[in-house]
């Protein structure tokens, strides 16, 4: 282990974890979740004063309203907000979360590395499906949802990862997940782009995906294994198996696994993506729209 143990100035640790503790608590209580994320992102910007000043019915400018407005996730929207086929209830929470998360990042406390990584392992306990002890999250994450992600112990995320949960993502045990990288739970059809299919993504215990790859949906990141850096998986990667290139193929099995290893042809990534779909309804009373407003139709195809 390279690393060595940093801790804050007991002042500094006892103002940090008495500021963690009262939002965590104010999360698990039965407190309107919009009320707990608007007050915490209102001290966290440093605009209590002008907060309290409107409030009072003192003017304030139509730039600074939409501000103030804003630290409220029931005013914004999300892009995921939009999705068809999402679990409404689930969202509404997760959506007021999600939105804590963002706005934290945005402030200069976010590169306070003891404050926010303790600060985002105690939203993970909240936001996500599942999320394990000692996980590690750094700057910039994004995720679609966030109650489909399930994340194991000692997980590592690091910076301006996307992680697409519009359908299901495992994280396993100790994963490390490098900066840049995106992994997907969701597909659009070829022809029809409006066609969307789900699936259960995994990267397993021990594994590491490096800077910038992507994993697509559907797809199962073997334990142990190594994805290397800006590759494109479009299959699964076997355990102990290290894959590079777009798309990526197995170039070698980590030494000393080789008998536990499974063989690969020409070290071509099996795709068991139909496997891992996840199927959904719509609700029939759906208001459907196609925001790209396009006719497509495929060749002496019926309208």
């Amino acid at each position: 282990m390279t690393k060595r143990h940093v801790s804050l100035p007991d002042d500094a640790e006892a103002s940090v974890q008495g500021f963690i503790d009262e939002v965590d608590d104010r999360l698990s209580s039965n407190e309107d979740t919009c009320d707990v994320v608007r007050d915490t992102l209102i001290d966290l910007h440093g605009d209590r004063e002008a907060w309290e000043a409107w409030q009072a019915g003192e003017d304030v400018s139509k730039a600074e309203r939409v501000r103030l407005q804003g630290y409220d996730p029931c005013n914004a929207t999300l892009e995921s907000e939009y999705y068809a086929e999402k679990d409404e209830e689930e969202f509404r929470r997760s959506k007021h979360l999600q939105w804590l998360w963002r706005q934290f990042d945005a402030t200069p406390m976010a590169d306070n590395v003891e404050f926010a990584l303790r600060f985002r392992r105690m939203l993970g306990n909240h936001l996500f499906a599942e999320c394990g002890d000692g996980v590690r999250f750094f700057k910039g994450i994004s995720f679609t949802y966030g109650h489909n992600i399930e994340i194991g112990d000692n997980v590592v995320i690091h910076d301006d990862v996307h992680l697409d949960d519009r359908g299901r993502l495992t994280i396993g045990d100790r994963a490390s997940v490098s900066d840049g990288v995106h992994v997907y739970s969701h597909d659009h059809d070829l022809v029809d782009q409006t066609e969307v299919r789900n699936f259960h993504t995994v990267i397993a215990a021990d594994a590491r995906v490096t800077y910038d790859a992507m994993v697509r949906a559907g797809c199962r990141i073997g334990e142990n294994s190594v994805v290397g850096a800006r590759a494109v998986v479009q299959g699964d990667v076997p355990d102990h198996h290290v894959a590079v290139g777009t798309p990526a193929r197995s170039i070698r099995v980590k030494p000393g696994w080789e008998d536990e290893a499974e063989d690969l042809e020409d070290g071509r990534l099996p795709d068991r993506s139909d496997e891992r779909e996840i199927e959904y309804e719509l609700p029939d009373d759906l208001d459907r729209f196609d925001e790209f407003q396009r006719d497509l139709h495929r060749p002496n195809q019926s309208r």
